[in-house]
């Protein structure tokens, strides 16, 4: 199903795991009301101070695979052993109604949204670390996995970076809230082009007839 590009913004924004997505990305829906997460199922366990229903559905291997294999998924990729899947029928719902999305997901989730019925709604922003040693500062500071898990994750951040050239942004976040301020200026622009504003035809159209009316005035 084609969706026109009037209808709703799918915002994917992807990273090498550290580099910052999903805190940027949980700030930018915070400070804009029309803006709403793309809730993943996932079969990883809680981490402290996550909500299901809010950060994630959390649910085992077995419910996911059944999703996934009756095509309810818009995208779905395992990612260091777990998996990651968007319900599809919420977005195609929200898209109708003009909503939009942002989509905390990795290169995998990123190509797959890309490739779906509504590629001409994605707007993508890859994320780019300020060095190495940064992000593995960043991922050791945040006190969320073990060393082995830190470990794994870096090894895995080089073929990650590989796939910025896919997207429509790249930002380096080298300062956060100046790196939110440059995604908050991509999401302005792609609301205000013009092949996203259906409603400016009819808009038009009016005007012209309020020429018209004004010469037949004359």
């Amino acid at each position: 199903m084609k969706f026109l590009k009037s209808s709703g913004l799918l915002i994917i924004i992807s990273s090498p795991s550290g580099a910052g997505k999903s805190s940027l990305a949980r700030e930018l829906v915070d400070s804009d009301s029309n803006l709403s997460f793309s809730i993943s199922f996932t079969t990883r366990e809680k981490r402290r101070g996550e909500l299901d229903g809010k950060d994630y559905f959390f649910v085992d291997i077995s419910t996911f695979k059944n999703l996934s294999e009756k095509g309810d998924m818009l995208e779905y990729a395992k990612v260091f052993g777990n998996y990651y899947g968007t319900p599809k029928a919420p977005i195609e719902l929200g898209l109708m109604e003009g909503k939009d999305f942002v989509f905390d997901v990795d290169w995998q989730g990123g190509d797959q949204i890309r490739s779906s019925d509504f590629s001409e709604n994605v707007v993508s922003i890859f994320i780019l670390p300020p060095s190495i040693s940064e992000l593995e500062n960043r991922l050791l500071g945040r006190r969320q996995d073990s060393k082995k898990i830190v470990s794994n994750r870096m090894a895995e951040a080089k073929s990650e970076i590989e796939h910025w050239k896919e997207y429509d942004y790249v930002l380096v976040n080298n300062e956060f809230h100046k790196t939110l301020d440059e995604i908050r200026a991509i999401v302005k622009a792609s609301r205000l082009s013009l092949c996203r504003n259906s409603s400016l035809e009819s808009f038009v159209s009016g005007l012209n007839c309020e020429f018209e009316e004004r010469k037949n005035k004359v």
